[in-house]
């Protein structure tokens, strides 16, 4: 008999948390889910994980076997799942998703894993145990923007998301970083901020909520440095958004809360059109 993996079913949390929370009750929206055992948890990480790589199919981020997203395993968050080595984010599924420890070495899953990827992961959630998740692709408009070594500038509401809340990084800039080492150096760089332009090499996002918030800020990052690099070809000066309101509407687009909220619909647009991803 062909039996199918179903989504998790987690329990629903109607707390209101949010202002983009309708008041209204009985009406569709998504919540943040909770649960009462690691294995509802776990699957539903690893569900997440998988359709966090089948958006960056999606957005084009694939660039041969760069790019690596992980996400802390619930039960033993010293343990992360991470995508399989040489295999496309559109084949990515939870039965060849691989668990790893911070040394490298699999515990669960038949593929390898980038080097690359983990040296700079493992490091991160070494060095920042808030952080749940982490997103890194070769991006075109990404890449481009961090051989600038500079930061987004606040000329647009998308990218006041990122206000106050990126930084650049230039240790080990333009390196394959594949040595402990040098891991650590870049992680021990990162801030509190949900995001880094790491010089000469790209994008990195985190999250300490959720692998969909980490996702989509890097879809969102990628965007942003499309927006700078357009306008900065086209001559003009831009206006910038004041401090104030920046950091304004940075507390209503750039939240947690709304990095999760935003993946939702990527969310629901993939378990209609790749229900595989469940295999």
């Amino acid at each position: 008999m062909d039996m199918k993996v179903k989504p998790a079913s987690p329990q629903r949390k109607q707390e209101r948390v949010s202002i983009y929370q309708p008041e209204q009750e009985g009406l569709i929206y998504p919540e943040i889910p909770v649960f009462d055992n690691f294995a509802d948890e776990r699957q539903h990480r690893k569900e997440r994980l998988v359709a966090a790589c089948r958006a960056f199919a999606l957005q084009k981020f694939d660039y041969g076997s760069a790019g690596h997203l992980t996400i802390r395993d619930p039960e033993h968050p010293e343990l992360y799942w991470t995508n399989p080595m040489c295999v496309h984010f559109s084949q990515v599924k939870v039965s060849n998703l691989v668990l790893a420890d911070h040394s490298g070495r699999v515990l669960e899953g038949r593929h390898a894993i980038n080097r690359a990827g983990f040296v700079l992961h493992a490091a991160v959630h070494e060095m920042h145990p808030d952080i749940l998740a982490m997103c890194h692709a070769h991006t075109v408009y990404g890449t481009a923007f961090a051989s600038l070594g500079k930061r987004l500038d606040p000329i647009t509401q998308d990218t006041a998301a990122f206000f106050e809340d990126h930084d650049v990084v230039n240790e080990e800039a333009g390196q394959v970083v594949v040595e402990v080492k040098a891991g650590h150096r870049v992680a021990s760089a990162l801030g509190k901020g949900k995001a880094i332009i790491h010089q000469n090499h790209g994008l990195f996002t985190v999250s300490r909520h959720s692998i969909e918030a980490a996702a989509f800020w890097f879809i969102a990052l990628e965007r942003c440095c499309k927006q700078q690099l357009v306008v900065e070809a086209s001559g003009a000066k831009p206006i910038h958004l004041s401090p104030e309101t920046a950091r304004y509407s940075r507390e209503h687009v750039g939240s947690e809360y709304l990095g999760w909220l935003h993946f939702q619909t990527i969310w629901g647009q993939l378990v209609e059109q790749q229900p595989d991803m469940f295999d």
